[in-house]
């Protein structure tokens, strides 16, 4: 094989790990090849010194390592391709979302070595959360290269991967309730006047906090009621959310997720 890691799909995704790979020194552009159909996408990761081709075949045959960026609704697309994996030689890695090891096994056609992931978009900015689990036919180590990569763009973890739909649940769409939750503050806002200055209270304020958490000397809960002061504005906010069952609705809508997560994959 000529190149260590091949990508199979170069959006945005892609994009983030092949940085990660060359930023942190995990392997050399010269070593990766990319591909995908529209040419911007390839001009991007020619731009970082990695090779690029239109073919998926090319991937495959030049590849120690193949990652599978694509939209899970292209995997019929591509399984036809996939049927060349050598089973025995080359790591397969898949960044889809909902789809099984065990069905990209019976689009290769036989068992083989397969590695899942589970990031979420905050990958893009360094700031990822990852999850990697092997496949049935997975070799101890074969996901070392997928720990590395991810962790280089922010965290990554083993599992097992009966975990990844209720991981898809929690950080895979989790970015969106944060987002839901900067939607209503900054809609707030605006409905108290603040149509100036909305964007930027709810951004900076949800990132300060943020860095907070992520210090990590301190529980969530701990955080909450070192602002919430008794019988003050934070207190008479949150026993309103609390009145109205927002945390049970929180947690309903997350086990909702895992559920269309596991019918999805079913």
């Amino acid at each position: 094989m000529t190149h260590e890691l091949g990508f199979i799909g170069a959006g945005n995704m892609a994009e983030a790990i092949a940085r990660a790979a060359i930023d942190g020194g995990i392997i050399a552009a010269s070593r990766m090849v990319a591909c995908d159909p529209v040419e911007e996408r390839r001009r991007v990761f020619a731009s970082l010194g990695v090779t690029t081709t239109e073919q998926n075949a090319d991937v495959i045959a030049r590849s120690r390592h193949v990652l599978l960026a694509v939209k899970p609704q292209t995997l019929p697309q591509v399984g036809d391709e996939l049927r060349a994996v050598d089973a025995d030689g080359q790591v397969v890695m898949s960044i889809m979302a909902g789809i099984a090891t065990e069905t990209i096994e019976q689009a290769i056609g036989r068992p083989s070595r397969l590695v899942r992931i589970m990031p979420n978009t905050p990958l893009m900015v360094g700031r990822g959360m990852s999850a990697i689990a092997l496949g049935k036919h997975a070799r101890a180590g074969d996901d070392d290269l997928a720990l590395r990569l991810f962790a280089a763009a922010g965290e990554a973890i083993r599992v097992e991967e009966r975990m990844i739909d209720a991981i898809t649940a929690v950080s895979g769409s989790g970015p969106a309730y944060l987002f839901y939750l900067a939607e209503a503050m900054e809609q707030a806002a605006r409905d108290l006047g603040l149509s100036e200055h909305a964007g930027l209270l709810v951004r900076q304020t949800l990132l300060g906090s943020a860095e907070l958490l992520g210090k990590g000397d301190q529980t969530p809960r701990e955080l909450r009621r070192k602002v919430t002061s008794p019988g003050g504005t934070t207190e008479a906010a949150i026993n309103h959310l609390d009145g109205n069952a927002s945390t049970q609705v929180i947690v309903n809508a997350i086990k909702t997720a895992e559920q269309r997560s596991r019918e999805l994959r079913g």
